[in-house]
């Protein structure tokens, strides 16, 4: 104890082990722990702008449903149906609360209700039927706007666990949202008799994984800790320093709360004994040691029994949502304090009670609040502090974006300047923020990037897909096995493997063989496409950070072309020669919900026979969650707007340990996996694609043909695989040191070689690309295993912008004398890899 009071108080970092012993002080311990932690906070205060300010949100309590699929053994709030009149607050029942409490000057709806009740509760799922709602949170959705519209209040959703679809789909209508991390002692959710046995949303790896999601979506997200619930010092240390892992990786966690449990009648833990007040000190004080001074930590006080000066010592700075109408429903027997009570007891602690809203200043900018949230919240935020307004009174406000066309703004001339004057610098001005924690991306990468082979420390095995390690097979029984059976390797991880590191001789027998199967397969003709690439805009807070395309707004080299301006380029990819323009932009968050359906109509109405293929399975997703709609909804709009088909894009690896690291925000596998399988079950062909040579291993790159061939196994909807050489000179992930400077020339011809093979009698086209590889480059992957060689582009800024050096544009007769120099003939195609119709 000691020892960790005197590293804590000289400032030092405390481990695990010390915030574990630190945990239990007591007496005079306590005292020198929480004035040390007091400390801490009112440094952070000070760097904030608001010395001894401490904060609340003046809220209403809106409890929508009581209902609950979990079983936790505390809880009084979740009960059963034939206990309730109603079993979900009707939306006039809802409004009624927000309209009382806008009278009374709240500026937040706090909406609470169990997890997914329809999964437990068949009466349930038939309310919401009745209703026109397909689950719960498309409930909640509406009840969202509603309050919005209706009375100006800012929704915070405490709706449980949630995916990164359900976070997606519920941002555009709450500032913030939240979800107590509880606890990570597993065996508490596990074992018989836990207070979590029984309850599937509190196994603490489910609860961790909706942290992190809501981290990549960009979520304002509060969470916090339980204590006293049968959880150890240890694990009870663990947990604050999870959170504070992902806060530093993402950023999202606006505010920690620190709550001590009380044993409720009526419960199977009405007999546990409280977590005493000195337990919960202790407990603040070394959260804010391991959180640091830009924290903010809060305490409920109204299960505090009046200790509030020995709160505000330990460290806090924020009290949370206080109702001056509804009770507290989840401890309704603990009322909330007077809130002029509250500020003569912060008052008399030295502090002054401020009132805030429940998105914090930090988050009122960039990409944290979705736009159409932005009206409704600067209505009551102090312009200068960011807190709230204490004069101004919520009015209900229209939630829905306005459709309708924008300007063509920036610098619209980037697809030619890019291969002239170049871009302007070589990252984005927000290069320190928008794409987390470097540090802690470096450590992700690090735990999963395998080492370079001939550096392992068994130099017989690799990490295989899924699994620690594999024993690499003998070469020549793999070589053997892909002249005579090239698609039974994906099932073969030993003799896969083997073949992806293959160098030397052994490579050029792998690549010679990949080119034989191609010509069984396709013929001699090498294939090309008459298209131009059009880039709508490339304003994007996603956070890729392999991406040196996306732009934030102010940047000097961001852009964002009108319809008209689309389909004037259209116009001129026809005149060209073109049969397909390939349209993809940033996820851009100013850009109305309808844009790209109006893309679409535009090309089509300008240029009737044009080929429309748009739209990677990111667009798709983001569009259909500010649209409110499932992606299957969405995608049939795309395609009665003309809509052909989509790129395979945004599939980077299709394994999320690696994705997680190449990007903060972008969709997991499954999602990916979701939108593809869907386009192709609607007749919407697509392409699939496999970037690489970045921070993953041979391993990922089996698996991820592995999930390509499932899904082609199942739907036959890809017209090509596309093979995508990671740039690296511009891209953050290098610039950060933490990517590998791409592909080797080694690496460049395995891939393609592979994927001959691998996908053989299920893809029959695989395409190398010349903006990535050049012209001597894409040759070698021509006489490897390749038949296509994509198209002319006309434009290209994305590989361009990453530091590619092969330009943006080929004309029909460089790419033909490209074939030339592979020794093979060329042939222009199609989309669908038909002869183009000659006019």
């Amino acid at each position: 104890m000691r020892r960790a009071l005197r590293r804590a108080r000289d400032g030092r970092t405390v481990d695990r082990a010390e915030a574990a012993v630190l945990l239990g002080a007591r007496g005079e311990a306590l005292d020198e722990l929480i004035a040390v932690a007091g400390a801490v906070r009112d440094a952070g205060l000070l760097e904030a702008g608001r010395p001894g300010v401490v904060t609340y949100s003046k809220k209403v309590f809106i409890p929508l449903t009581r209902l609950c699929r979990d079983r936790c053994h505390y809880c009084t709030f979740a009960t059963v149906p034939h206990r309730l009149e109603s079993l979900y607050l009707e939306k006039d029942e809802v409004l009624a609360i927000a309209r009382q409490g806008a009278a009374l000057g709240c500026k937040e709806a706090l909406f609470t209700l169990g997890d997914a009740p329809e999964d437990r509760w068949p009466q349930a799922k038939t309310w919401l039927d009745e209703r026109g709602y397909d689950s719960t949170l498309d409930y909640v959705r509406a009840c969202a706007i509603a309050v919005l519209e209706e009375t100006g209040l800012l929704p915070h959703l405490n709706p449980g666990v949630l995916s990164w679809a359900d976070l997606q789909r519920l941002k555009p209508v709450a500032p913030s949202m939240g979800m107590m991390l509880e606890t990570t002692a597993t065996r508490l959710w596990s074992e018989p008799g836990g207070p979590h046995y029984g309850s599937p949303d509190k196994e603490p790896a489910v609860r961790l994984r909706v942290l992190e999601d809501a981290g990549r979506v960009g979520v304002p997200f509060t969470t916090g800790v339980l204590i006293g619930i049968g959880e150890d010092l240890a694990e009870r240390a663990d947990a604050l320093f999870e959170i504070r892992r992902i806060s530093r990786e993402y950023g999202h966690i606006q505010e920690v709360i620190v709550q001590n449990f009380r044993a409720k009648p009526d419960t199977a833990m009405r007999a546990m004994p409280d977590a005493e007040l000195g337990e919960l000190a202790a407990t603040i004080a070394v959260a804010r040691l391991v959180l640091g001074p830009n924290a903010r930590i809060q305490a409920p006080p109204n299960l505090v029994d009046g200790e509030f000066a020995l709160l505000l010592r330990a460290g806090i700075d924020d009290w949370g949502g206080v109702s001056p109408l509804t009770p507290d429903h989840v401890n309704p027997e603990r009322p909330w304090p007077h809130l002029d009570e509250l500020a003569a007891r912060s008052r008399e602690a030295g502090f002054t009670l401020t009132e805030r809203l429940t998105i914090y200043p930090p988050y009122l900018s960039g990409s944290w609040l979705d736009p159409r949230l932005a009206g409704h919240v600067a209505a009551l935020a102090d312009p200068k502090s960011g807190l709230a307004d204490p004069d101004a009174l919520p009015v209900g406000r229209t939630w829905q974006e306005p459709d309708g066309g924008w300007e063509s703004s920036g610098r619209t001339d980037l697809h030619v300047a890019v291969d002239t004057t170049g871009r302007t610098a070589d990252r984005r001005t927000d290069f320190d923020e928008i794409y987390g924690d470097w540090a802690a991306v470096g450590a992700s990468a690090r735990d999963g990037m395998a080492p370079d082979v001939g550096t392992v420390p068994d130099p017989g095995t690799l990490p295989g897909p899924g699994a620690p390690a594999t024993r690499l097979g003998d070469l020549s029984a793999a070589l053997a096995l892909a002249a005579t059976d090239p698609a039974a390797l994906l099932t073969r991880d030993d003799l896969a493997l083997a073949l992806f590191t293959a160098d030397g001789p052994a490579l050029d027998e792998l690549c010679r063989t990949a080119d034989a199967v191609r010509r069984d397969t396709v013929g001699d003709d090498v294939t090309y496409v008459v298209n131009r690439n059009i880039n709508f805009s490339n304003v994007c807070y996603v956070g890729c950070r392999f991406c040196a395309f996306a732009q934030r707004e102010r940047d000097a080299d961001a852009f964002r072309l009108s319809v008209a301006e689309v389909a004037a380029r259209a116009v001129e990819a026809a005149a060209d020669g073109a049969t397909e323009v390939c349209v993809q932009g940033g996820i851009d968050p100013k850009l109305p919900v309808s844009v790209y359906a109006d893309l679409v109509r535009g090309i089509k109405a300008a240029v009737p026979g044009m080929h429309v293929h748009a739209f990677s399975p990111m667009e798709i997703v983001t569009g259909a969650s500010k649209a409110g709609v499932p992606v299957r909804d969405w995608l049939a709009g795309l395609r009665a707007a003309g809509l052909d088909t989509i790129p395979g894009t945004a599939a980077e690896i299709l394994d999320d340990e690696v994705r997680w690291v190449l990007t903060k925000g972008k969709l997991p596998a499954s999602a990916w996996v979701e939108v593809v399988s869907t386009a192709h079950d609607l007749g919407i062909r697509s392409s699939c694609t496999m970037m690489y040579g970045h921070v993953d291993h041979p391993g990922h790159w089996l698996g991820h043909f592995r999930v390509l061939a499932g899904i082609q196994d199942r739907t036959g909807g890809f017209t090509e695989f596309v093979a995508l050489p990671f740039v690296h000179q511009n891209a953050p992930l290098y610039l950060a040191g933490i990517s590998r400077p791409g592909p080797t020339m080694r690496d460049n011809r395995a891939v393609h070689a592979m994927a001959r093979l691998l996908l053989h009698g299920r893809i029959p086209n695989i395409q190398t690309s010349w903006v990535k590889l050049g012209d001597v480059g894409t040759v070698a992957m021509l006489n490897g295993g390749c038949n296509d060689l994509g198209g002319t582009l006309m434009e290209e800024t994305i590989s361009r912008m990453a530091g590619s050096a092969h330009g943006s544009a080929r004309t029909v007769a460089q790419l033909r004398a490209v074939a030339e120099l592979a020794g093979r003939p060329a042939r222009q195609r199609t989309t669908f890899y038909g002869s183009p119709v000659t006019p």
